[in-house]
């Protein structure tokens, strides 16, 4: 049944805006009226915490109730809304819990930020959930970044004469599609193109991820792109993660879910050392893509920053910082420092997890890409 206007302004004001009960609600809007109450409902200008107390079954019960009534988009703001409101941070540490979460890329963070404090019993439950996410995330992302880098390498390095296995049959047919034979019913090929160097690293990538906790969602997004790239054997990926001190994560990229929970979101920042550290690793400077996942908000000496960026720009290391890797809108993020690192060739952006495969090729190609204002 089709609900009056009414009654939807109602459900939107809560049911406080018709306390003589003037417009009765369905038994669905009902349902909706007591989960946004016990979340959103404030009496005397207070939020009212004890919507849904300390207790785990109700808490469990709510969490079940919100899906029956919401879209999984809806549920995952309102989960993230209960963390804040409610303080379900300290209940989301009871496996039962966990396990009726509608997860998602922000509740993987949450984890991340508790795994130092979870008791044993609930961190078993907790890798299921990042596991689950990140094997969502592979599914998804995967193939588009796969098959960018793949192409990209491809188009950047050719090989003439190919041996059998060199030969790159997607590029090989494109370019001798105008001698196809129609009386045999197939392409004569004049010309074969190959990847070359083949079982060589063609490109180095280090990825350096700024693992404060304003970059949850990025670090997630990064730990899933790092596996991906990992997989890939014309790349040699690194895996960097850096606060006030730096970790090499790179023995981890074969399993996201243990890269992951090896990051520890909300420490401090020190780009300076972090770059510094990832100097150390680059061998081959110009075959090397450094991408900064970072809000740049430098913590440690930004003027040593700077040069160090200076120096490893001036090696021929191709350097792109991205100020967000998720699709949270526009991030914060130091402007100041921003434009200098522009000046430097530098550029600066934020990038949807989708828009990154794309931002790879293009930087494998040496192709220009775009800096924020």
């Amino acid at each position: 049944m089709l609900e009056s206007a009414a009654a939807r302004w109602k459900l939107v004001l809560g049911s406080a805006a018709d306390a003589d009960n003037h417009t009765p609600f369905s038994p669905d809007y009902q349902g909706m009226d007591q989960v946004l109450t016990a979340l959103y409902d404030e009496q005397e200008g207070k939020e009212r915490r004890a919507g849904l107390g300390g207790s785990a079954p109700r808490v469990s019960r709510w969490l079940g109730d919100i899906r029956t009534y919401f879209p999984a988009d809806v549920v995952a703001v309102m989960q993230r809304d209960a963390m804040d409101r409610l303080g379900l941070q300290q209940l989301l540490m009871e496996p039962e819990i966990l396990r009726t979460v509608q997860a998602d890329v922000q509740l993987v963070g949450t984890l991340l930020s508790l795994s130092r404090v979870m008791p044993q019993k609930v961190k078993h439950t907790a890798r299921e959930v990042v596991r689950k996410v990140v094997q969502e995330l592979e599914q998804k992302l995967s193939n588009p970044l796969r098959q960018a880098v793949q192409g990209a390498l491809s188009r950047a390095v050719r090989n003439p004469r190919p041996r059998y296995r060199e030969i790159d049959w997607g590029a090989t047919i494109r370019v001798n599609l105008k001698h196809y034979q129609p009386a045999q019913r197939t392409i004569i090929p004049e010309r074969l193109v190959g990847f070359g160097r083949r079982g060589q690293a063609l490109k180095e990538i280090v990825l350096c991820l700024d693992q404060s906790g304003s970059m949850a969602s990025s670090v997630v997004y990064a730990g899933v792109f790092g596996a991906v790239l990992a997989s890939i054997k014309a790349v040699k990926t690194h895996m960097v993660v850096f606060d006030t001190a730096v970790v090499n994560l790179s023995e981890n990229l074969q399993d996201p879910v243990d890269l992951l929970f090896g990051v520890q979101l909300g420490g401090g920042t020190d780009i300076n050392l972090a770059l510094t550290y990832c100097q150390q690793l680059i061998t081959r400077p110009t075959d090397t893509i450094l991408v900064l996942v970072s809000d740049l908000y430098e913590g440690g000496n930004e003027a040593e920053m700077i040069k160090r960026a200076a120096a490893l720009r001036a090696a021929g290391v191709t350097i792109v910082a991205l100020l967000a890797l998720s699709d949270e809108g526009a991030p914060s993020f130091d402007r100041r420092v921003a434009e200098k690192l522009a000046a430097l060739d530098i550029p600066s952006f934020a990038c949807t997890p989708a828009q990154f495969p794309e931002l790879m090729a293009a930087a494998i190609q040496g192709r220009t890409l775009a800096v924020s204002s």
